[in-house]
Formats: structure tokens, C-alpha cells, sequence
């Protein structure tokens, strides 16, 4: 997770500073420092070129570049008592600001939909179509708590009708558009359940994140069988054998075996299972997790899934899709906590929540995606109007194009300031959060 984590971020950094250093150059503007993550007091690795020190700093809490003349987080006071030198920043132009400071965020929106079209174009989309769920959803705690039950076929959101089999498209119905209600296909009857408002906190908040309110429902049929610690493979349980019953209580589905296993747990009972057309009876001792030691065929054993292979040209569309509508349920979510119905304490997180989302195997498609996503989130959070981000130079270059009026060296000295200490408050608010919920603070 570190590792990914790491590289992620090293990634953003690195273009990002780019989207800065490239355009001052352009214009003749004089770069004195390029650096990823910061460096106070300390770097661990830096070098010379021309009239930049490129550099690795110590603090992976973003990175830098330091641009003659300008006003920034290094309050470099003395340099802006001098006369302004044709290099510097504050000697162009206001549209060649406006660009160099535009350039970061430029890059982030850019390279967050470029890679989601190129994992469209390398990996493709596999998925469940809906209608193909034939046995309905296999639904945990939250699920039933909304109304939901084991072999419900979930028809559509507030009308709006799932196509892709999954449990996100219900929760980002409720939680980014407010739905109210879904209809279901239950034992052949159409329902209407209402949705309760309560949802939106509940489903955001920091216990519930990792929780699924359903995964397709399908039969337990044996994939593998386990050399050591196998209840069920001692016993002479197969590959390919379907468990149908457990002490003759009818168990077909695979949700079914687990209830009734956890039931049980660390007591003998008879498995039926199914192995050539003709049942076999097996007595065994389950673990005491209510285990049997045994892994299960996954549901696109039994459901069929459909791909969809991109072209170049067609991943382009679908990749700028999904990248917008990525970025509009951030907007919605940030709605969402600006009416209060979405908790910040509990849907804030820091570097270590993020690192949780890339998961302890290193699988490249999962990287890429979130890779992807927390680009879009840094061009977007960087375009915020608060001084010492981006959109905060934005904002008052803005302001000298429209008016024709320079903003004080002074004021923009105690802008920056405030902005920045605004700044590392949220970075201490996200990170102090994670270190709560670490300590048992917030369950």
C-alpha cells in the first residue's frame, strides 16, 4: 500500500510541477527550484542545472517549484525588496501568469482522463449485465437494514434502471443524487421501498466505507480445495462439488451455507453436496469461524459477464465519461456536506485512508484508476480560490486582469499566509482523522 502510495503520488507531483515549470520557461521565466515533496531544513537528494536545483525533499506532503518573483509559500521577502529583473514572474505579463499558474491544474485534468481512457484501451470493461443476475442479489447487514432480502432483483433507483449489475449504482444513487426510493423484483412481485434520508450519512460514514450492500447471488459450487486446514477436504469434499444442504436444511445459494455455517460454529454437521447428479452426505467439524475450509467458484462461474474491448478512438469517450462522472459526484458529495447531510469527520481522510483504497496486492488496473481519480481530485482542490493553492493565484491575477489593478506585494504576502495556514489546517484536519480512527476515536 505504502509503495503504491508512494508512486501515485510521486506521479502527480512530478506532472504537476511540470504543468508550472514548462509554461515559466516558456515565457523566459526563471525556475530557481523544482522539487518533489518538501524540503525544510533538509533534501535528500538535489542537483544543479542551468538555473534550477532539481530535488527529492523529505516531507511527502506534495512537492514544489520556486519561481523568481513570485510571491509563494517560501516568503522570499528579500528577493521582492529588489527592483523586479526581466526573469521574474512579476515582470510579465498578466496573461503569462495567469498561464504559468493555470498550467498544474491544466495537467492534472488532463492526465486523470488520458489514463482513463487508456484503461479503457489496455484492460477493457468487463462486467455482470443486470438481467443476468438470475438469482438475484445475496444482500449483508446494510442491505437488509434498507429493505433489501436474499434473491431480490434490484430493477431500478429512483426510475433510474441498473444496467451494470452493482451495489455502487444504489449507493451513488442515494448518497450523490438523494433518491428516494427503488423498485424491486421480489419472488416474481414488483416493489416499491421507500429510501430513507438517513442513508446518505450512513453510507458515507468512515465504519460503513468498506461494506458492500450486496454481491450477486449464486450456487456454492467447490473451485478449490486447500491442502492444509480444510474441514471440508478431509472430510472428501471435492472441486466441482455443489453444496446444496447442511444438516438437511436446504442451503443452494452460497449466502445460505455461510449463515448457516456461522450458526454452527466449531460444531460437526453434515454437508450435502452434489457431485455427479447424486448426493453425498459428508460429517465434518467446522472451524470455529463456522469455516469449511473450502473456496467457492466465483459468480461469473455460474453468471454470464460480458466484455467490451475498446478501440483507441472508442476508449476516448468512454474514458472522458468516466472521468466527468467522477468528477461530478465529487461536486455532488461536496454539496451533499455543505447541506450537512454528509458528515466531514466521517467522509474525510488522509494519506492513510487513501493508501487503504490500493489494497496490499499490487494490481496495475486498480492503480491506475485510483491514480486517475486523485488526479481529477488535485486539479480540482487545487483550483479552490484559497491563497497559497493555485486557484488562489487564479483568483487575484483574475482580479488584476479585470481591474487593471496589481494587488499589493504586501496584501499578497498576508494572503498567502492565511492561505497557507488554511491549508496545512485541513492537511492536520484529514491526517488527524485518520490517527483518531487508528486510536478507536471514531468507529
Amino acid at each position: 500500500m505504502i509503495g503504491q502510495l508512494m508512486l501515485s503520488l510521486s506521479i502527480l507531483i512530478v506532472l504537476h510541477e511540470m504543468g508550472h515549470f514548462f509554461p515559466a520557461r516558456w515565457f523566459n521565466t526563471r525556475v530557481e527550484k523544482f522539487y518533489l515533496f518538501f524540503d525544510p531544513y533538509f533534501e535528500l537528494f538535489k542537483i544543479k542545472r542551468g538555473d534550477t536545483e532539481y530535488g527529492i525533499g523529505w516531507l511527502p506532503l506534495g512537492g514544489y517549484v520556486k519561481i523568481s518573483g513570485m510571491i509563494d509559500e517560501s516568503m522570499d521577502k528579500e528577493q521582492m525588496k529588489q527592483p523586479p529583473k526581466p526573469w521574474e514572474f512579476r515582470s510579465k505579463p498578466a496573461w503569462q501568469r495567469l498561464v504559468i499558474m493555470l498550467g498544474g491544474v491544466t495537467v492534472n485534468f488532463v492526465l486523470g482522463f488520458f489514463i482513463y481512457i487508456m484503461i479503457l484501451f489496455a484492460w477493457g470493461e468487463e462486467y455482470l449485465p443486470a438481467d443476468n443476475a438470475k438469482y438475484g442479489i445475496a444482500t449483508d447487514s446494510l442491505g437488509i437494514e434498507m429493505g433489501l432480502q436474499n434473491g431480490d432483483k434490484l430493477l431500478s433507483v429512483n426510475d433510474k434502471r441498473m444496467e451494470k449489475f452493482s451495489d455502487r449504482f444504489l449507493l451513488t444513487e442515494i448518497v450523490f443524487n438523494g433518491a428516494t426510493e427503488m423498485k424491486i423484483n421480489r419472488d416474481g412481485q414488483e416493489l416499491t421501498l421507500p429510501i430513507d434520508s438517513k442513508w446518505i450519512s450512513e453510507l458515507t460514514s468512515y465504519k460503513n466505507k468498506n461494506e458492500r450492500l450486496f454481491i450477486p447471488r449464486f450456487p456454492f459450487a467447490i473451485g478449490k480445495v486447500p491442502k492444509e486446514n480444510s474441514p471440508g477436504g478431509a472430510a472428501g469434499i471435492q472441486v466441482d462439488d455443489q453444496i446444496v444442504a447442511v444438516n438437511n436444511q436446504p442451503t443452494p445459494f452460497h449466502d445460505q451455507f455461510v449463515a448457516m455455517a456461522k450458526a454452527n460454529k466449531g460444531k460437526e454437521v453434515v454437508v450435502t453436496v452434489e457431485r455427479d447428479q447424486q448426493k453425498k452426505d459428508f460429517k465434518l467439524t467446522l472451524t470455529p469461524a463456522g469455516k469449511i475450509g473450502l473456496l467457492p467458484y466465483n459468480y461469473d462461474h455460474f453468471l454470464d459477464t460480458e466484455r467490451q474491448d475498446y478501440t483507441f478512438l472508442e476508449a476516448i469517450p468512454g474514458g472522458i465519461g468516466k472521468g466527468w462522472n467522477f468528477l461530478s459526484s465529487q461536486f455532488k458529495a461536496y454539496g451533499q456536506m455543505f447541506r450537512g447531510k454528509i458528515k466531514v469527520t466521517e467522509s474525510l481522510g488522509g494519506f492513510g485512508s487513501i493508501g487503504t483504497l490500493f489494497g496490499k496486492e499490487w494490481i496495475w488496473e486498480r492503480f491506475w484508476e485510483l491514480t486517475a481519480a486523485l488526479s481529477l481530485i488535485l486539479a480540482f482542490m487545487n483550483l479552490l480560490p484559497i491563497p497559497a493553492l493555485d486557484g488562489g493565484h487564479v483568483m487575484f491575477l483574475l482580479y488584476e486582469v479585470v481591474s487593471g489593478r496589481k494587488p499589493s506585494d504586501r496584501f499578497m504576502e498576508i494572503a498567502t499566509v492565511i492561505g497557507f495556514v488554511i491549508v496545512i489546517a485541513l492537511v492536520l484536519l484529514a491526517n488527524g482523522l485518520d490517527l483518531l480512527r487508528l486510536l478507536g476515536f471514531f468507529k
